[in-house]
């Protein structure tokens, strides 16, 4: 018997010693251990089945993206994470929290079906890391998250969906989503909701509520027109997962946390934004994870892939249809015109 061979029977005869036993008796194969490879041994001029046991997770297990859900308190929060393979054996990623934007890991550990990593934070008011513990099992994720803020939470996880078109929607008619006088078909995410219609317009004065569309969507194209004060900071949420910012950053070098960048994500290829007070416009059409964003007549963002979920998401459930969102928990914006094109399969 050669050696490698000799370890691997020593490693199948430690997982049931009975069932091996009870196996040679017979001369059959170990039918307690899963089909697949196997493996003709000789051992003592008698022939020995031997199956060779599951190994442990692979790197290549764990590399891709996931939809994760942690549990802070009750509360079901989303959250996502991508695992990278730098070079020819480290592992580093991104990963989106419960707020903040999508951020780089220098190194993801994995051993054994094991997962950690820490990163600094971000926009918590200290100095204290992020630990992330997981186990890989059967293709899912589950462990622990251990917050800047200081709480321990759980978390289960599972692998994102390609949501890929295998061809082209037929777009439908336009529809008005706001309708120019009052606030039905939404709601707001607090009992206290600032959003009013003021002449027409769709506004949000002060810090609030976020506005969501009672009705979700899968694919479709988005028009809209708004307008901010200086300084202001809003976004609109698709299918109520991925933020496209809405800024006062005229004259700034394009960013994916700035106007028309999907939050941490997708650079535009231009700053198209105007000057704060003047009316501005956004057509986005968004199919499967393909986007592309025409701001103020200028194509910024063409046909590109949204990785997964921005922060401040209502949810990580990707393969399903979502709503809209706009975002009223940071400054004061304006709508006059939010109209929505379905695509149909």
């Amino acid at each position: 018997m050669k050696i490698n061979d000799l370890y691997r029977f020593i490693s199948v005869f430690s997982l049931s010693l009975a069932f091996t036993l009870s196996s040679w008796a017979q001369d059959q194969p170990l039918a307690f251990l899963p089909s697949g490879i196997s493996q003709e041994l000789n051992l003592e001029d008698s022939k020995i089945r031997v199956a060779h046991a599951l190994s442990p997770s692979q790197p290549a297990d764990l590399i891709g993206r996931w939809n994760l859900t942690v549990d802070m308190d009750g509360k079901k929060a989303p959250s996502w994470l991508e695992v990278k393979l730098s070079g020819f054996k480290v592992l580093v990623g991104y990963f989106v929290g419960d707020d903040g934007s999508a951020r780089p890991i220098s190194e993801v550990y994995f051993d054994n079906g094991k997962v950690h990593f820490t990163i600094p934070p971000q926009w918590q008011m200290t100095d204290k890391n992020l630990v992330f513990q997981g186990n890989l099992s059967d293709g899912k994720l589950s462990g622990s998250i251990q917050h800047p803020n200081g709480g321990v939470y759980t978390f289960v996880g599972e692998r994102a969906p390609a949501l890929v078109r295998e061809r082209q929607p037929t777009w439908g008619q336009p529809i008005a989503i706001f309708n120019g006088k009052d606030l039905e078909g939404w709601y707001a995410d607090a009992d206290e909701n600032q959003w009013e219609v003021k002449n027409g317009i769709l506004t949000s004065s002060k810090t609030g509520a976020n506005l969501i569309t009672e009705e979700k969507f899968e694919d479709f194209q988005l028009l809209v027109e708004f307008r901010y004060p200086e300084g202001s900071n809003s976004g609109i949420f698709l299918r109520g997962r991925y933020e496209v910012q809405i800024q006062d950053d005229y004259g700034k070098e394009p960013n994916s946390l700035l106007f028309g960048g999907v939050y941490g994500f997708l650079t535009p290829n231009e700053m198209a934004a105007r000057p704060a007070g003047e009316w501005q416009t956004y057509h986005i059409m968004l199919v499967g994870r393909r986007l592309t964003i025409v701001a103020n007549g200028k194509q910024i963002i063409t046909d590109q892939i949204i990785p997964g979920i921005t922060g401040g998401a209502l949810d990580s459930h990707e393969a399903l249809p979502g709503p809209i969102m706009l975002q009223g928990d940071h400054g004061p914006v304006e709508f006059r015109r939010i109209d929505l094109v379905k695509g149909f399969y």
